[in-house]
């Protein structure tokens, strides 16, 4: 995935292959969580509709669980929005430096007159 630009990021953007590692890995904790999340749905649910004493002393657990998890999301959402921003910043930096893109064009910023 080196050299590989993101789409609707700008022309030369770079997203180095950790980068990408980073969100994949991210991406994919969520997906596990909100299906895990989607399982506790249907029996709380089953167990709320089932009116059984226990089933529904049960769902306070079950909607603790779902609550964490929901935060757990949360907190992932937050850490990709930090590194996205840290790399995005990374970049733009090494353009200001004067630095070489990736399509051979020297990255330095246009000045202009205020």
């Amino acid at each position: 995935m080196e050299g590989d630009t993101l789409s609707g990021l700008g022309s030369g953007t770079q997203v180095d292959n950790k980068v990408m590692q980073t969100f994949q890995k991210s991406f994919g904790q969520v997906q596990n969580i909100l299906d895990q999340n989607r399982l506790l749905i249907n029996e709380i649910n089953q167990n709320h509709e089932s009116k059984i004493p226990d089933n529904l002393s049960r769902n306070v657990g079950l909607i603790r669980e779902l609550n964490n998890n929901i935060r757990r999301v949360v907190d992932l959402y937050a850490d990709l929005s930090n590194s996205f921003t840290k790399s995005m910043e990374a970049v733009s930096e090494g353009d200001s430096a004067g630095t070489m893109r990736s399509d051979g064009k020297a990255g330095q910023k246009r000045v202009r007159p205020g």
